[in-house]
């Protein structure tokens, strides 16, 4: 194989592991695919994948280093369709070596696939949040007061992580934002059974994906990428609670 096309494709393995790092794939899941693509093209892949960036050394057969870089991960949120399209692609190209054009094709196509739309985004996760307050024996002003806190909340966090506020700040401000809302229904309501409202409009921030990834670091051996991920889950959920706290001594109830 050609030096040049060692370089391109370590430079694809690159691009593939970084997305997927920052799309929310834990760390055993980016060296399967690293390793099943690698070995398409008669290579090993080593790779250092911290939360940040990404090492790759690449292996020829006499186990003899033919390529070594790394690149940085910028964190962009939990998107599964890229997660789930890349790992078709390297079951994919194990099956069927691809040409390498055709990967970084595919991998153009998965970056500039359209998201949800924004409206239909905040209602379903502000459906979601009613459909807890349900659960938690809430009423129905109880679910429309959760829906309107949630459906606020979260464009709050929208916003601000558009602008580049650090990630917990705009955490903070979500959940001091949703619970101000469900706090002023309860303040002027106060035989309105809202308590299941005002706790469960903030659920919409709990970091699932973080927590539960660093649990499977943790089992995969992964100490240090799954340290990480809990730290920044339990600061997210330091930030929830901070942020319940304000509203509740500003109203105190």
């Amino acid at each position: 194989m050609e030096k040049n096309e060692i370089q391109k494709i370590g430079m694809i393995l690159l691009r593939i592991s970084s997305m997927l790092q920052s799309s929310g794939a834990c760390t055993a899941r980016i060296r399967i695919i690293l390793h099943r693509i690698a070995n398409a093209y008669d290579m090993n892949a080593d790779a250092l994948i911290t939360h940040r960036a990404i090492i790759l050394t690449l292996l020829n057969n006499q186990e003899e280093p033919v390529f070594n870089n790394i690149k940085r991960t910028i964190p962009i949120g939990v998107n599964f369709k890229i997660v789930s399209g890349i790992s078709l692609i390297g079951m994919s190209i194990e099956n069927d070596k691809w040409e390498l054009d055709r990967i970084s094709s595919e991998l153009d196509k998965l970056e500039k696939t359209p998201t949800y739309n924004r409206l239909i985004i905040l209602s379903a996760v502000s459906l979601a949040g009613a459909g807890f307050c349900f659960l938690s024996d809430g009423n129905l002003f109880s679910m429309a007061v959760c829906f309107v806190a949630t459906f606020i909340g979260l464009f709050v966090k929208q916003e601000t992580t558009g602008i580049h506020l650090n990630p917990n700040l705009c955490v903070f401000l979500a959940a001091f934002t949703a619970t101000m809302i469900a706090g002023t229904f309860r303040h002027f309501f106060p035989e309105g059974g809202l308590e299941q409202g005002f706790a469960t409009s903030v659920l919409f921030l709990i970091p699932g994906v973080p927590l539960i990834n660093s649990f499977i670091d943790f089992i995969d051996g992964n100490l240090l990428n799954g340290i990480i991920r809990l730290t920044n889950g339990l600061l997210f959920s330091i930030m929830i609670a901070i942020g319940m706290i304000c509203s509740i001594v500003i109203f105190n109830f």
